[in-house]
């Protein structure tokens, strides 16, 4: 099933809780959540405070993409705020294994990532532990960038690992998707797509049901 995670990374933070609605309504599954600590990326977005407070006023999947140094540390209090899906970098920790287990102990769906420098095949030792791999297709830590074009090489050698194991794994796309360009990353075999401000700019709704047609 293709699944849209709008990214609130570029919604209006005066207005968070309605856009989440609207997104919601129009037939999003997910909810994107960019967590950065200004160390593993440069920027600092937000942390566990606005993850509860957004909680309450949605049942919609949180899907989590922890962009910070040594993840492991804080999988337990982002459990506890609400994350439905917890995803972190494996260029950020130097015990997958340990953070995955740890998100599994919690009860909460693991996602792994990797940043367009990393091969595909690092990911592969782990593909039988997790529920989703998420491919960024663009620098991470900054919204509103071009989708790198040789990254979606990276999406179909993950597919092609995951069909060869027989597995179900989900393949998450993040940085520079568009209406015009989504068929692109769903043709490579991703099945979940990230967009920030392809979403959330002028008619949230129109966006989000641009994209979900496009995505049937």
């Amino acid at each position: 099933m293709n699944i849209l995670s709008p990214s609130i990374l570029a919604a209006d933070f005066s207005r968070l809780g309605e856009q989440i609605k609207e997104v919601e309504h129009a037939g999003a599954k997910y909810l994107h959540i960019d967590v950065m600590d200004g160390v593993f990326v440069p920027d600092i977005s937000f942390g566990m405070p606005v993850i509860s407070s957004i909680r309450k006023c949605t049942d919609i999947v949180f899907d989590v993409h922890l962009m910070i140094d040594r993840p492991e540390r804080y999988i337990k209090e982002f459990a506890d705020c609400g994350a439905n899906l917890i995803n972190f970098h494996l260029e950020a920790t130097e015990d997958a294994v340990g953070a995955i287990q740890r998100i599994r102990f919690l009860g909460r769906r693991v996602g792994i990532t990797i940043s367009p420098e990393t091969p595909a095949k690092a990911v592969e030792p782990y593909l039988k532990l997790v529920d989703m791999v998420l491919v960024m297709t663009v620098k991470p830590g900054f919204g509103g960038q071009k989708l790198i074009p040789e990254c979606l090489d990276k999406v179909r050698e993950v597919r092609a690992m995951v069909l060869e194991k027989g597995l179900r794994t989900d393949i998450e796309v993040d940085g520079g998707i568009r209406v015009d360009n989504v068929e692109l990353a769903l043709e490579a075999g991703a099945n979940v797509i990230v967009a920030g401000s392809a979403v959330f700019k002028n008619r949230i709704s129109d966006n989000v049901r641009s994209f979900l047609e496009k995505m049937r």
